[in-house]
């Protein structure tokens, strides 16, 4: 099975997305906010941001040795984290230009290769992406 990232910043509509596609792909859902409160870290410095990506790709793994869709939603912010969490898919939720954290505004790179970039939130995106993620299986 694949591991998707949905990745954005704050406020672009990577969990309103998610939330629609698990369930049409019967997948496994890791949130970034619930994962750092799990972990209790809530540390926003590119270290922690480094971290965070690969304890999502820590639980991202587990679901796909098991056979599973997962899908992982986090800003995911620099090449480096995305690197380190390394997905199958990349859905980029190109909907915003700036979210609501300065931090996060200023060192957000722009993904240069991505799989499905949604530019504008509608009531069909989770639907035509998970029709064109099931074709590829």
């Amino acid at each position: 099975m694949k591991i998707i990232l949905v990745m954005g910043l704050p406020g672009s509509g990577k969990t309103y997305l998610t939330e629609r596609l698990v369930p049409l792909l019967k997948a496994a859902w890791y949130n970034a906010d619930k994962l750092r409160e799990m972990s209790n870290d809530w540390d926003f410095s590119i270290e922690g941001r480094v971290r965070q990506s690969m304890r999502m790709r820590t639980f991202a793994d587990f679901e796909k040795s098991h056979g599973r869709f997962v899908v992982c939603d986090f800003v995911c912010p620099t090449k480096e984290t995305r690197e380190n969490f390394d997905p199958d898919i990349l859905i980029w939720m190109d909907t915003i230009d700036e979210g609501r954290f300065e931090d996060t505004n200023k060192i957000f790179e722009p993904p240069s290769k991505v799989d499905f970039h949604i530019k504008e939130w509608n009531n069909h995106n989770h639907k035509d992406v998970a029709k064109e993620i099931l074709k590829r299986v």
